[in-house]
């Protein structure tokens, strides 16, 4: 039961004493909660003192004569009144509340695009299963892991593809990465420039302080009609931090089997200098991964770098229901003041 402004009488129910009802509280003061057991210990050991000083007269009656009477037990209803009075302002004291917090967070956020390679070199096989799926489940737990970012994603072989603009809908993000295949641009090789334009010309309008692009790719620059550096110093041109991720390794890679059940091996070659040059002038990082473990250390380290500055604002409504027992504490004081100047507290019993 919740107290009201409508409903005076409230604090009358014996709701406000059932079990669930206290333990759904929480107490600013729990110290004063310790104190209760504390009371009905002090009348015992008050009881105990004046039994043992009391003054006993010798009364010349017959045995049958001595008869309890059960209105003899009057006399405890005015101590019992003053002990439960204290022990409910033991529980007032204690400040039982209920409270409703909100929180309210926000960040500028960052804008990031993803710029990702699916040129057939992605097929091969030094990443399980390969490259591309690898760099798949990658990208989806970095997208999971932002927080009012804008991320728009860039795809690329001999073309570029804008897949998807700036956008904070992670969903339909993830559902992009999830599509991602060879088949997506029929053009063969690797438009590393292009990609950078394209993903560029995307930031281009954006507002936000910051802004990142995300270059994955494993191969040299040998399409599109744009230069990789020229691209990069365009990008920087227009406020844009570059991180470039070499991908996979040099040398004979597997792909594949041949009839017989044996791995094939092609040979792979990567443009390792222009990539790092590209992150020089986009004064990001460069990296290189040589296996699925370095590339999610990379993302991963991308991610803690690239992290905007959350603020939150706390709303706390706290509601205080500690007259529900003082008020019962002030009646059963007064039921004993009461009682005190009564009959009932000078009824004698042997």
């Amino acid at each position: 039961m919740l107290k009201t402004a409508t409903d005076p009488w409230s604090w009358l129910s014996g709701e406000w004493f059932r079990p669930e009802t206290l333990r759904s509280f929480e107490w600013e003061n729990p110290w004063m909660l310790y104190l209760i057991p504390v009371i009905p210990l002090l009348y015992l050991l008050r009881y105990l003192f004046r039994l043992g000083r009391r003054q006993k007269l010798d009364v010349a009656l017959h045995e049958g004569q001595l008869k309890w009477d059960p209105v003899s037990l009057l006399r405890f209803i005015p101590p019992l009144l003053f002990a439960l009075s204290l022990m409910l302002m033991c529980v007032a004291l204690a400040r039982p509340q209920r409270s409703n917090e909100q929180v309210e967070q926000w960040t500028e956020g960052i804008d990031i695009m993803l710029v990702l390679d699916i040129s057939e070199s992605m097929r091969l096989e030094d990443f399980k299963p390969n490259r591309l799926e690898a760099a798949k489940e990658v990208a989806r737990e970095f997208i999971e892991g932002r927080f009012q970012d804008r991320i728009g994603m860039v795809v690329f072989s001999g073309e570029a593809y804008s897949l998807a603009p700036l956008t904070t809908d992670y969903q339909l993000l993830l559902e992009y990465v999830e599509e991602l295949d060879f088949s997506l641009i029929q053009v063969g090789g690797t438009a590393i420039g292009s990609a950078l334009a394209v993903g560029t010309n995307r930031m281009r309008e954006s507002e936000s302080k910051s802004k990142v692009i995300i270059l994955l790719s494993d191969g040299e620059n040998n399409a599109g009609n744009i230069d990789p550096i020229t691209a990069a110093k365009l990008a920087h041109a227009h406020g844009a931090k570059i991180h470039s991720i070499a991908v996979g390794k040099e040398g004979k890679v597997p792909f594949g089997r041949d009839m017989f059940g044996n791995i094939n091996y092609v040979e792979n070659e990567l443009d390792e200098t222009t990539l790092r040059e590209i992150a020089k002038i986009g004064e990001g990082n460069f990296y290189r991964a040589s296996d699925r473990q370095a590339l999610e250390n990379i993302f991963e380290e991308i991610d803690q770098l690239e992290k905007a500055e959350i603020r939150e604002t706390r709303f706390k409504d706290i509601s205080d229901f500690y007259d529900i027992y003082l008020s019962w504490a002030i009646v059963l004081l007064i039921g004993w003041l009461f009682l005190k100047g009564t009959f009932i507290s000078n009824i004698l019993s042997d």
